[in-house]
């Protein structure tokens, strides 16, 4: 009886260690249905799902998806990556309808961030989505950032907390949890995460002075989820980066901080991590830092994978690399976040505005626009696009530009594509006699994109110069405008501009 016991003691702290690894996992998978592994894992204790542009075909198919989910887990979280703007999975093929973060700090009127996060969380609730890797809190000190830009409110602390708090309270409203990133500030690097580790070499005082300001305003808003960024700060912690941190998730987010909700990780896939320390060995070191679940999938979408992360943090709490105990208050938090979502949606569902606010997107890209010089109305333009290599947050599937905008409103339009190393002559030569409208994203980060302008604008002073990415250039050109941002509306509103309308 006793050896008995004993077994059933075992195998119970085996399934419950078993469903407490499931349950901090925020997976990915293929496709626009649920595969049956996924709705299997659903069943056995896995509380949260990651969804990417490829798994959504439209509104319709995303809200059939979510209740496929749903139908397994009533609580379940699904997450998404929309923060409007540059970065969108609702819109990945054809483009936001929201500006993003850079476009609302422009404006900066916190009643309108408030509003387009709401409308936005509306948009996502109405699909089934709970839960929004959403809005980034990064304060852009280096203009050279390649990852943030305009993904930030902007380059001002103050200016960046307040809308980070207008957000974060927006989303939430709606009813979808939002999820505070890059703790604990990837603004001032100058390498992609995706790709290697970057550090910020900065001392303490500018860290508190900057970097946690606006993450402090997130948690005073509320923010039911932050997510660690995969970024190296000497002055908190010299070994680790901060997702595997105990000195920056645990000692400096949750105990100076007095941040209660949940701590997500960025994406374990990404070279930051899984080139140096791998996803398995990294998803078990943040767990005991202090993140509560591990978010992959952006790359690595298979049933594999989450059998692989699951056996690697049941084994380390086995070999007592991992604290049972750290284990089990890292999946009640995530439990504990799915039952919010869920007494969220029903609570937000009686105060949504009937049909939303469906033109603040538009309206907000209008007012983030600035101009400089004037010029009359073109006919029959061509708009040249100098289009650097995208990075991975922001994909290089979803469109952007004006070309396509400006040829709704101006009949003759022609438009051509110009990669990495092109040239003013290259321009000129597409463009025959018309005028050339040229767009640029970040055209200071590049040299390329700064000499075809240095070029063209003397030999063609009737060009008109659309910058869509971090204004830092003179303004050039008869006409400038400064989008703010590259998503559909904010082209929309640059090519009402061009075409006089």
């Amino acid at each position: 009886m006793t050896v008995l016991a004993h077994r059933t003691t075992a195998s119970g702290s085996d399934d419950r260690l078993g469903r407490d690894a499931l349950a901090v996992l925020q997976p990915g998978f293929e496709g626009t249905t649920a595969p049956a592994w996924l709705l299997r894992r659903i069943g056995e204790g896995l509380t949260a799902v990651g969804l990417f542009g490829r798994n959504i075909a439209s509104p319709e198919q995303l809200a059939a998806l979510t209740a496929q989910l749903r139908a397994e887990r009533d609580d379940v979280l699904v997450a998404i990556d929309e923060e409007g703007g540059d970065v969108t999975r609702l819109e990945v093929r054809g483009g936001s309808s929201f500006p993003g973060n850079l476009a609302l700090g422009a404006v900066d009127d916190t009643a309108l961030t408030r509003d387009v996060a709401r409308e936005l969380g509306r948009r996502l609730a109405e699909c089934g989505v709970n839960l929004n890797w959403a809005p980034s809190a990064d304060v852009n000190s280096n203009p050279d950032n390649p990852v943030i830009g305009v993904r930030s409110f902007g380059a001002d602390t103050d200016l960046a907390a307040r809308h980070t708090a207008a957000y974060v309270e927006g989303l939430q409203a709606a009813g979808v949890a939002a999820c505070t990133k890059h703790f604990p500030g990837h603004g001032d690097t100058n390498v992609d995460s995706h790709h290697a580790l970057p550090r910020i070499d900065v001392d303490p005082d500018t860290l508190q002075a900057r970097e946690l300001v606006p993450f402090r305003a997130a948690i005073e808003a509320g923010s039911k989820a932050v997510m660690s960024a995969h970024i190296l700060v000497p002055a908190l912690d010299p070994t680790r980066p901060a997702t595997l941190s105990p000195q920056i998730l645990t000692g400096l987010l949750r105990k100076e901080l007095g941040y209660e909700g949940l701590i997500v990780t960025d994406g374990m896939e990404m070279n930051a991590i899984a080139g140096t320390y791998g996803i398995e060995r990294g998803s078990v070191l943040a767990i005991a830092a202090g993140a509560d679940a591990i978010c992959v999938g952006g790359g690595l979408a298979d049933e594999a994978t989450v059998l692989r992360l699951q056996a690697a943090l049941v084994a380390a709490v086995r070999e007592g690399a991992l604290p049972e105990e750290r284990l089990a208050d890292a999946a009640a938090r995530v439990r504990a976040l799915a039952s919010w979502t869920r007494r969220a949606r029903a609570a937000a569902a009686p105060g949504a505005p009937e049909g939303g606010a469906p033109g603040i997107g538009l309206a907000a890209a209008r007012r983030a626009v600035v101009v400089s010089g004037a010029a009359a109305p073109v006919s029959a333009p061509y708009v040249a696009t100098l289009a650097p290599v995208a990075n991975i947050a922001v994909g290089d599937e979803t469109p952007w530009g004006v070309a396509a905008e400006l040829a709704a409103l101006v009949p003759g339009t022609a438009s051509g594509v110009f990669p990495e190393g092109a040239t003013a002559a290259d321009v000129l030569a597409a463009a025959g006699g018309r005028t050339v409208v040229v767009v640029v994203r970040d055209a200071h980060r590049h040299p390329w994109m700064t000499a075809a302008l240095d070029a063209l604008v003397p030999a063609r002073p009737d060009t008109v110069v659309v910058e869509m990415g971090v204004p830092r250039a003179e303004p050039r050109g008869a006409l400038y405008i400064a989008t703010h941002g590259a998503s559909r509306v904010c082209g929309r509103a640059a090519a009402e501009l061009i075409a006089g309308v």
